[in-house]
């Protein structure tokens, strides 16, 4: 008998708690004089919020699906398309090809900090190299959360948690149009990821961790590990189905293995090499490919110097710009032996006896 555990999540907001919510978007006294049109979208918002209306726009699933008269989200119909897509480009011999380089870090002259992070620059330097080889780089900088309007990586529910299957790949938990959980930019970013031959994270080191932005990149990639194509096989997100599914036996499906890997962590105190030793580890459980021991690299740069010039301390550290360009370096290497078929994942055919 499968248990479905209830008690956690809070009351839905009354009517009056709701609209103190929604109207705490709209304080900006240039806003007042158009209260009677902002009272009538909150009329609007609360039933959408009332009737949960997640996915006010579906269409039956079709051809294909387990149930093609299930109704799917277009949006979300139009991710895996698009995904769909960018996988066949990948696996075509003739597409350039492309490295994805990731920007972890959560600053940028563009908000509060008013001056750019030396991972971007540290970026930037990957980015020429990449360039200069003939080979397509795709800068994927995740400081744009926090700088750029309407620009959200919403948090992983933990779906997985409660059943692999209910875990769909792309994730389905947004948009969520009744909780305004819009503008998901993950949609984006599985597309992006999925069309990469190889991945390069440069993060700077938070508090001896991953700093916040790509933390939830992180966690949002869990549907590329293990998660369900088909949506429909849950019909949604009916958690006795999907636990029903993989008590019968999943596959755990990788969807983004077999693309190369390179890590560039850098701090100023500590940290460092913890911070690098888990993204690795993620990204190898993953099923992506390490580049070699020249593709993974972790320094401090200005250790314990002050924050105001710590730019200047970049500037004088040629060694770490010389070793980020041998990043880089490394993991074009191994994207030209792998699609040459000279490179290969050793463990492919090997199914492991403890699959998550």
């Amino acid at each position: 008998m499968i248990e479905i555990r209830k008690g956690q999540a809070s009351e839905k907001l009354s009517r009056q708690a709701f609209g103190e919510r929604y109207r705490g978007s709209f304080v900006d006294p240039a806003f007042a004089t158009e209260e009677a049109a902002i009272a009538r979208l909150e009329v609007i918002a609360w039933l959408a919020y009332d009737e949960g209306r997640k996915a006010p726009l579906t269409r039956p699933a079709g051809a294909g699906y387990f149930d093609p008269t299930d109704a799917l989200s277009v949006q979300w119909l139009a991710t895996r398309q698009a995904i769909d897509q960018a996988q066949l480009a990948w696996g075509n011999p003739a597409t350039k090809s492309r490295v994805l380089l990731v920007c972890g870090s959560a600053r940028n002259d563009g908000t509060c900090p008013g001056e750019v992070s030396k991972t971007w620059r540290l970026t930037e330097i990957a980015q020429q190299v990449v360039q200069q080889a003939g080979v397509e780089a795709d800068v994927l900088d995740l400081s744009l959360v926090t700088s750029e309007y309407g620009r959200n990586i919403h948090p992983c529910k933990g779906c997985v948690s409660s059943a692999m299957p209910l875990c769909h790949w792309p994730c389905s938990c947004y948009p969520n149009h009744s909780l305004a959980q819009t503008h998901d930019w993950m949609a984006q970013i599985y597309e992006r990821w999925v069309a990469a031959h190889a991945v390069i994270l440069l993060a700077p080191t938070y508090w001896y961790q991953t700093p916040s932005p790509l933390k939830l990149m992180i966690d949002r990639l869990v549907c590329a590990d293990g998660g369900n194509p088909d949506p429909t096989t849950t019909h949604g997100k009916r958690v006795l189905e999907a636990k029903r599914l993989e008590e019968q036996g999943w596959d755990y499906p990788k969807h983004l293995a077999g693309r190369v890997f390179g890590v560039v962590v850098h701090g100023e105190v500590a940290g460092v090499e913890d911070h690098r030793r888990n993204l690795c580890d993620w990204l190898e459980w993953m099923g992506l490919i390490d580049a070699g021991a020249v593709a993974k690299l972790d320094r401090y740069i200005g250790y314990y110097e002050p924050y105001y010039n710590s730019h200047e301390a970049l500037d004088k550290d040629s060694a770490v710009q010389e070793e980020v360009r041998n990043v880089t370096q490394a993991v074009l290497n191994a994207v030209h032996a792998l699609r040459a078929g000279r490179l290969s994942q050793p463990d492919k055919q090997i199914k492991s006896l403890r699959q998550k």
